[in-house]
């Protein structure tokens, strides 16, 4: 029988699908694409003339944000190297703006850094390991996330002590971990590729067995990170029956009983985000109390409030309502050929990253709008555990680079080919050498960066809040 691009002629092509199977063709479009941006031009750091000031950076990043909580952002931001780093995906998106670009797209995470990753549990209570941060995501070139994960490695290692040769060599095993598991990903079939390691199975696929231990204590402990947990120690009792959250400032304050409101109405249209199959749950809670909580350290400034849900036995979920705001990463994206679509909903976009890229994903991932600005809602503390970078041995460091090389791959797979990645990537070191460089080169940026913050502080210039 005759065959038209790989199909039966006698059937049509079907929009959503593909026209034949690919493989073979995009790895020969990746590797074409060598001659292009040759993989040791990655080593690149362009000069720069004409940044931003990294001050100014920090200053214009706060725009928009509650000014009073300002300060405990640059405060937190102040507290290293890394840190800073954490807090400035912005002005990292402008140096990656001037550094090559394969043109190759894939849905990012926007920030990739090495603190990012994480244990969270599933529907059924087992945990699983994975990129758990989408506020930045966005559609664009593959390569950024991979140079914000190994610059941030180093980074972490300079911060715990170690010697420059570790810290280049986790950079260099941590895009080594990349390109190996996207080769793997690419020989595999599709289905399986799309549900590969996401769970403790990784730590053995990468070698990583000086974690085991630092995973194991990581995991008790997100076993015990629940809404029960938090409830217990962030409400109160009322005479009148039911809970509510109790003062805790900075981090935890409670909010005029208008903003609550208009929080808590925000939910209404949240429940229409979620798939039908999820609302008989929900309808078997009772919403009890909303309260501002301060979160993260890029995050710091936005508005963030938790909400306590209770049961027929009294029991608590609580969910967190987290401003969304467009990513940082948009207004340089043009500047190497990709060009987003407008964003119909901040909270829409943050979710629906964050399902293309995880295995699994929250299963109460929805978004809402309050009070004209746009939120994503999710459940708060969910199991959820981290590895701290910063309390990692330096025999530790190279493993866990190679851990999360290998989640940044898979999660790039699900929305970019994996035969065309692994085509440009190839078998050998070169790219994984040309990364590490870049590494070292991003991270001593970084620290004059850093530095420079310092100064300000001193001078009075910007106002910080230590050690919130």
């Amino acid at each position: 029988m005759a065959e038209v691009d790989g199909a039966s002629a006698r059937l049509p092509y079907v929009p959503g699908f593909a026209r034949r199977p690919m493989g073979d063709d995009a790895k020969r479009r990746g590797k074409a694409l060598r001659a292009e941006v040759p993989r040791s031009a990655h080593a690149v750091l362009p000069p720069g003339d004409g940044r931003p000031d990294p001050v100014a950076a920090v200053e214009e990043s706060s725009i928009g944000r509650l000014s009073e909580l300002t300060p405990i952002r640059v405060g937190r931001m102040a507290a290293g190297p890394f840190a800073f780093l954490r807090g400035s995906a912005g002005l990292m998106a402008y140096d990656l703006a001037s550094t090559p670009c394969t043109g190759v797209g894939t849905q990012l995470c926007g920030d990739a850094h090495a603190a990012n990753f994480g244990l969270y549990g599933d529907a059924r209570g087992s945990l699983v390991i994975d990129i758990n941060d989408f506020d930045e995501t966005a559609h664009g070139p593959w390569e950024w996330d991979v140079k914000r994960l190994v610059a941030s490695l180093v980074l972490a290692g300079r911060e715990i002590g170690a010697d420059e040769r570790t810290c280049r060599e986790a950079a260099y095993d941590t895009a080594g971990a990349y390109r190996r598991t996207m080769r793997l990903l690419a020989k595999l079939p599709a289905a399986e590729a799309w549900n590969a390691i996401a769970d403790e199975e990784l730590v053995s696929h990468t070698d990583a067995r000086d974690l085991l231990g630092t995973l194991e204590q990581v995991s008790q402990k997100a076993r015990r990170n629940t809404s029960a947990r938090f409830a217990a120690k962030s409400t109160e009792k009322l005479p009148e029956g039911g809970r509510r959250f109790t003062d805790a400032p900075p981090v935890l304050r409670r909010i005029p009983d208008e903003e609550a409101a208009a929080v808590a109405a925000s939910l209404e249209e949240y429940l229409a985000t979620l798939p039908e199959d999820r609302l008989p749950l929900l309808a078997r809670y009772a919403v009890q109390d909303v309260a501002f909580r301060v979160v993260g350290t890029g995050s710091v400034g936005t508005r963030s409030y938790v909400v306590l849900l209770l049961d027929h036995r009294g029991e608590p979920l609580v969910l967190q309502v987290k401003e969304a705001r467009p990513s940082v990463l948009l207004p340089y994206l043009k500047n190497v050929g990709f060009d987003p679509l407008p964003v119909p909903h901040e909270g829409r976009r943050v979710v629906l990253g964050q399902q293309r890229m995880q295995v699994v994903s929250d299963i109460l991932l929805g978004w809402t709008t309050v009070r004209g600005r746009h939120y994503q809602v999710r459940q708060f503390r969910n199991r959820k555990g981290s590895v701290d970078p910063g309390a990692l041995s330096a025999e530790q460091l190279d493993d866990y680079g190679r851990m999360t090389g290998a989640l940044l791959a898979r999660a790039h797979a699900h929305s970019a080919d994996p035969w065309l990645i692994a085509g440009y990537c190839g078998k050998n070191d070169e790219l994984d050498r040309a990364m590490a460089d870049f590494a070292v080169a991003y991270a001593d940026r970084t620290e004059a960066d850093h530095a420079r913050l310092l100064a300000a502080i001193r001078q009075g210039r910007i106002a910080a809040e230590l050690g919130v």
